[in-house]
C-alpha cells in the first residue's frame, strides 16, 4: 500500500479499501495516457523503451477504442537487456524509428522493466544526441512506470513534459490566443472545445489534440504517421498566450502544474476548471472563455443551454430518486458525479483505480448533500467495485466496457463511457462537454434508464 494514502497508524486512508490482492485491475498502465498525448502531436511517434508486449498491448489497447492505425515503437529488451541495460537497444530503436518514420518528434515513455533497472533515461537521450550532434528530431522523455501511477498519470504527465521542455518563455502576448490542457477526452470533446473557443474569437492551441490524428478522415493515400495534431511550433509559443484554461477537478487544486509553469515563465494566466460537463461547469468554461476574449456568451450558446434546461425540466420524473455506479479515470468520474448530482441522480458509488489524495473531499465538493452515502472508492479493483454494486444495486452504471461482466449479471444497464470501449462502436465520437455534450450525455442517461424499464416490464409499455 502506498505509505501516502494510509493514516500515521497504517490504516488505509479516507476512501480506499484495505489492501489486497488486485483482481481485473480499474486502471491501464501510464505508458499508454503518455502515448494517447504523444499521437496528439503533429508527427511524433511513441517509442516504449522496454519489452515488445507493453507496446503490443497499448497499440491493441488503442486501436480496438479509436478504430484507427496506431504504431508504437519499442527498444524490444532482451533477457540480456533486462539484466545489463537497454542503452544499446535504445539507440538501434531511435535510429530504426527515423528510418522508417522521419518523426518530427520522438516520445519516449518508460516501462517498468526499464524503470526497475534504473535505466538513466536522460543520460542515454544526451549521450545519443551529442553521438548524431543533435542533428534528428528531438527527443522527449516521460517517466511512467506503471506500479506507481495509472494512465492517468501518464497522460498528464506527458503534457507536463512536452510544455517544459518546448515551451519558450515570452512577454509578448497574441491577442485572442489561449492555451487549452484538456483532461482524457473524446477527439469529439476535443473538437468541440476548439469550436467553443472560435465561437469567442479566441484562436486555441490544445494539448493534445488527438482529435484527427486517432480519428481521421479516409487516406487517398498512406501515411506512416497520422496527420494531425499539435505543432511543435505551437507548443513552443504557448508563452504568447494570454491564458490558458487546464481542464481537470484532481488538477485545479495542485500546485507546479504545465499552467503554472506558463504562468510563472510567462505570465499567462493561469485557469484551473474542472470538466465543462453539466450547466454550472459548463457556465464556468464559457465564462472564462468571455473574460479571457472579452465577447459575451454567444447567441448560439444561449439557445443551446436554453434547449438543456428544457431537456431537464422535461425528464425530471425520470431521473428523479434513481441511483448510479461510476468508475474510471478520476477527473471522468468527477466530473459524471456533479453531473448526475446535477440532473437529480444519486452517486452512491464513484470509483477509481487511482490513489487519489482527499478523494472523498473532491467528490463532496461536487455531489449536492455530501457524500456521507457515497461510497468512494480510490486505489479500487472492479473484484471490489462489483462487490459494492451487487451489494447497493444501482440504477445505473457508467464506465467502460470493464462493466459489461457486473452489468450483465446484474441486468443493470451500463452506460459505456471514457476508456477503453471495446465492446460498442463509437467510442472516440461520445460527446461530453459543452451544453450540446452535456445535452447529448443527459438524452443518453434517460434513454438508458427507459430501456431497461421497458424491458423489465411484464406489460411492455410502447409509451413511457
Amino acid at each position: 500500500m502506498n505509505p501516502d494514502n494510509t493514516t500515521a497508524q497504517g490504516t488505509p486512508a479516507e476512501g480506499e479499501l484495505p489492501a489486497s490482492a488486485t483482481r481485473n485491475a480499474c486502471k491501464l498502465c501510464s505508458p499508454l495516457g503518455a502515448a494517447m498525448v504523444f499521437k496528439g502531436v503533429r508527427s511524433c511517434l511513441p517509442f516504449l523503451h522496454g519489452s515488445q508486449g507493453c507496446a503490443t498491448y497499448i497499440r491493441r489497447y488503442m486501436i480496438s477504442h479509436f478504430r484507427e492505425p496506431v504504431d508504437i515503437a519499442s527498444s524490444s529488451f532482451s533477457e540480456e537487456d533486462a539484466i545489463f541495460g537497454g542503452a544499446r537497444n535504445f539507440e538501434q530503436g531511435v535510429e530504426n524509428v527515423i528510418s522508417q518514420y522521419q518523426p518530427e518528434l520522438i516520445g519516449v515513455a518508460t516501462t517498468c522493466l526499464s524503470e526497475t533497472i534504473g535505466d538513466n533515461m536522460l543520460g542515454m537521450i544526451k549521450s545519443y544526441q551529442d553521438k548524431h550532434n543533435s542533428s534528428g528530431p528531438p527527443l522527449v522523455h516521460v517517466s511512467t512506470p506503471a506500479y506507481t501511477g495509472t494512465h492517468s498519470d501518464g497522460y498528464y504527465g506527458a503534457i507536463d513534459q512536452l510544455v517544459r521542455t518546448f515551451a519558450k518563455p515570452m512577454t509578448a502576448k497574441i491577442a485572442g490566443h489561449v492555451n487549452i490542457l484538456p483532461a482524457m477526452m473524446s477527439c469529439a470533446d476535443l473538437r468541440h472545445l476548439r469550436e467553443l473557443c472560435e465561437l469567442y474569437q479566441l484562436s486555441p492551441t490544445i494539448l493534445p489534440d488527438y482529435s484527427a490524428t486517432l480519428e481521421g478522415s479516409s487516406w487517398g493515400e498512406y501515411h506512416r504517421i497520422s496527420p494531425g495534431g499539435t505543432s511543435l511550433e505551437e507548443i513552443e509559443e504557448m508563452g504568447s498566450a494570454t491564458a490558458t484554461i487546464e481542464i481537470g477537478h484532481t488538477r485545479a487544486y495542485l500546485k507546479n502544474t504545465p499552467a503554472d509553469y506558463l504562468e510563472k515563465t510567462s505570465s499567462v494566466k493561469r485557469h484551473a476548471l474542472g470538466w465543462p460537463l453539466g450547466i454550472r461547469h459548463t457556465d464556468q468554461f464559457v465564462t472564462s472563455l468571455s473574460q479571457i476574449s472579452g465577447n459575451r456568451l454567444p447567441e448560439s450558446l444561449k439557445d443551446e443551454r436554453g434547449r438543456l434546461v428544457d431537456a431537464y425540466a422535461d425528464a425530471h420524473k425520470y431521473v428523479s430518486g434513481k441511483t448510479a455506479a461510476i468508475f474510471g479515470e478520476p477527473d471522468l468520474v468527477i466530473a459524471q458525479a456533479a453531473f448526475l448530482s446535477e440532473i437529480g441522480i444519486r452517486p452512491i458509488i464513484c470509483a477509481t483505480g487511482a490513489k487519489v489524495k482527499k478523494w472523498k473531499q473532491l467528490l463532496s465538493s461536487e455531489i449536492e448533500g455530501g457524500v456521507a452515502d457515497v461510497e468512494a472508492l480510490s486505489g479500487t479493483d472492479h473484484a471490489k467495485i462489483s462487490a459494492r454494486i451487487r451489494e447497493l444495486k444501482p440504477d445505473l452504471i457508467l464506465g467502460s466496457s470493464k462493466g459489461y461482466p457486473i452489468a450483465r449479471e446484474l441486468s443493470i444497464p451500463l452506460l459505456r463511457i471514457g476508456f477503453p470501449i471495446h465492446d460498442r462502436f463509437g467510442g472516440q465520437r461520445i460527446l461530453q462537454v459543452g451544453y450540446r455534450g452535456t445535452l447529448a450525455a443527459f438524452d443518453r442517461v434517460v434513454n438508458a434508464l427507459l430501456e431497461n424499464k421497458q424491458d423489465t416490464s411484464e406489460t411492455g409499455y410502447s409509451y413511457l
